[in-house]
């Protein structure tokens, strides 16, 4: 019999209840890694830049992981990813190399700021 070992697995449980995941946070996942690799994030990062001033404390990259998860998750609306993503917020900002996930109000904000004429 072959036994193979892993000793960076832990597994541990819990009377907590505890969220998963949604099913389209492994896809996303794979994008952001996929992306690093091959610097576009990076890229996105350092040059992408947006006429208007300010965002509060947040840049261009906050609302495209945003957007990018959004385009994945497969949700009707933003609302409804948002309320997915909520308790994975953290984490799924950690991806993208953020520490906060936009609001709603500032992502809305955003994105009527790229559709208006100049």
């Amino acid at each position: 019999m072959t036994s193979i070992v892993d000793s960076s697995v832990h597994i541990h449980t819990s009377a907590e209840l505890a969220h998963c995941p949604p099913p389209w946070f492994g896809e996303v996942v794979l994008l952001v890694t996929h992306l690093k690799k091959q610097g576009v994030l990076t890229n996105l990062s350092e040059r992408v830049r947006f006429a208007r001033r300010r965002f509060g404390r947040y840049e261009v990259i906050d609302f495209l992981a945003v957007l990018f998860g959004y385009a994945i998750s497969g949700e009707r609306t933003l609302e409804e990813f948002y309320e997915s993503l909520q308790p994975f917020a953290v984490p799924f900002m950690t991806l993208f190399d953020r520490d906060r996930l936009p609001a709603r109000s500032t992502l809305s904000r955003f994105l009527a700021a790229l559709t208006e004429e100049r």
